[in-house]
């Protein structure tokens, strides 16, 4: 079956708790026909929103901000039941989501405002300006690993922008999104945030429907098949894809520091996390100290109980992902930590692999999950050319005590974001854009790049005055034609 061709066996999908199985709660399941509904009441409803101009705009998402803020240890509840994830990683999701939310309301003024432009000596006459404005109503394709920080991305700057906005959430957490919903009910109390929960069927049928753009968040093979779908209306997306992101490690690095943001960046969210680190290539002359902190780091990690640091895996499916990895790196290189029998039903504790060759599954492929692999190399420039080398460009980071050393090596990973000396640090930063390269996605959210995501751009130019040359117009003169060939030369025959 194509995309578009999967149907809706449900009315209903149920999530589940995936410490124990439990049932947390029932969404109903939104046909092709709910979905045209659902997009029909957020266009009239973007047609409101955009009415209310920036000030409007930004005093009701601060009023629905408070809403959330208030109750935001519910929502934590919620994400962490339908998700599995400890409550405090909840609680750091919401905070760092209203973080953003905060930024894109406060500065869409700033950034999207009409401004004049310079015309320029030949066009002296013109008075130029550039503004955006709304696409009308973006689709938001969100999914299950972060259910409200990832698609909040989006949603947050696609509304401080003008539009209104339907969010389909993934159907192993939809929670957040219906959650979202009642509370922008609550608190604006129109048609611009409209929730349509369901099943992949209802995502497919969302990407089809009369919608202006969507921002999709999810796999690259996923993201593949909703350009293909999209391109039958011609509907721009915004991916944000898979990443097999790599930390680099200099010989000069403060390795109990690299050591802690490894393990927190591989194991963190039982490695499900997009940017998360998943291969670590250290200098030789410091490799094996550093196993040896990351191994003792790693072996205290606690998965099961109510003081756990980490769930089981979210989607039961990826379990045989990591399992396959696990396999191609204890086969190809060594286990430093853990192994197959890591591998407990959804719970998986940390391993930590070594020497495993660039062509192994587990260095190539996207492992979503608490297995990292620490491989040598005899500089930061060949840890570059082996970050580099994969098909994925969503994050980096590389650990250096020599400011100058760590800024060129930034620069030359191919990623669409760097951290020095950290992990995830941009994640918090608000006027920081994010967004992959090659296999990872194409467009940007957060930041001032953000907010122009969900934008249409509009140039006027504005004629002041007669120009000194009229050459706008089919009786234009041969003294006219003579005097700007004369020009040409004199504006842009100097190199300099």
């Amino acid at each position: 079956m194509t995309l578009m061709e999967q149907a809706s066996p449900q009315t209903q999908v149920t999530t589940r708790n995936p410490h124990d199985g439990s049932p947390v709660a029932s969404y109903p399941v939104a046909t092709p026909g709910d979905v045209d509904a659902i997009v029909a009441r957020a266009r009239a409803g973007a047609r409101w929103w955009n009415g209310q101009g920036f000030d409007g705009r930004k005093a009701h998402l601060l009023r629905w901000k408070s809403r959330i803020a208030q109750q935001a240890d519910e929502l934590a509840t919620l994400i962490a039941s339908e998700t599995g994830k400890p409550h405090g990683d909840a609680v750091l999701e919401v905070m760092l989501t209203l973080g953003h939310l905060d930024w894109a309301a406060k500065n869409a003024k700033r950034v999207l405002k009409r401004r004049k432009v310079k015309a320029g000596l030949i066009n002296y006459n013109q008075h130029a300006t550039v503004g955006y404005e709304p696409y009308g109503v973006v689709g938001v394709i969100g999914p299950w690993n972060y259910p409200l920080y990832t698609p909040m991305g989006s949603i947050s700057y696609a509304l401080a922008a003008g539009n209104a906005v339907v969010f389909k959430p993934s159907e192993l957490a939809p929670g957040p999104a219906a959650w979202l919903a009642e509370r922008w009910a609550e608190a604006v109390g129109h048609d611009v945030l409209v929730a349509a929960t369901g099943d992949r069927a209802t995502g497919a049928a969302l990407v089809a429907a009369d919608v202006d753009k969507i921002a999709f968040t999810g796999s690259t093979a996923t993201a593949k098949k909703v350009m293909a779908a999209a391109a039958e209306r011609l509907t721009p997306i915004v991916a944000e894809c898979g990443g097999k992101d790599a930390l680099l490690v200099a010989a000069d690095a403060d390795l109990d520091a690299a050591a802690s943001f490894i393990v927190f960046g591989g194991m963190g969210n039982a490695g499900q996390t997009c940017v998360g680190v998943e291969r670590v290539y250290a200098v030789s002359s410091i490799h094996d100290a550093l196993v040896t902190k990351v191994v003792e780091r790693a072996s205290r990690l606690r998965t099961t109980g109510d003081d756990a640091q980490y769930g089981p895996m979210t989607l039961p499916t990826q379990v045989d992902v990591v399992r396959r990895h696990v396999d191609s790196a204890s086969e190809s290189g060594t286990l430093v930590l853990g192994g197959p029998a890591s591998i407990d039903g959804r719970v998986i504790s940390p391993v930590v692999a070594v020497d495993v060759p660039e062509s192994a599954e587990a260095m190539q492929e996207e492992t979503f999950g608490p297995l990292v692999v620490i491989n040598p190399v005899a500089s930061l420039d060949e840890a570059v050319d082996r970050a580099n080398a994969s098909r994925y460009g969503l994050g980096a980071a590389v650990f250096t005590k020599d400011r100058r050393a760590g800024e060129r090596a930034a620069a030359r990973l191919q990623a669409g974001a760097v951290t020095i000396n950290s992990v995830l640090g941009f994640a918090g930063v608000a006027a920081l854009p994010f967004g992959g390269v090659k296999d990872s996605g194409f467009g940007r959210i957060h930041g001032a790049d953000g907010l122009r995501e969900f934008s249409t751009v509009k140039s006027i130019a504005r004629q002041t005055r007669k120009a000194a040359l009229n050459l706008l117009t089919m009786d234009r003169s041969e003294k006219d034609i003579h005097t700007a060939a004369k020009m040409i030369p004199m504006l842009h025959g100097r190199s300099k």
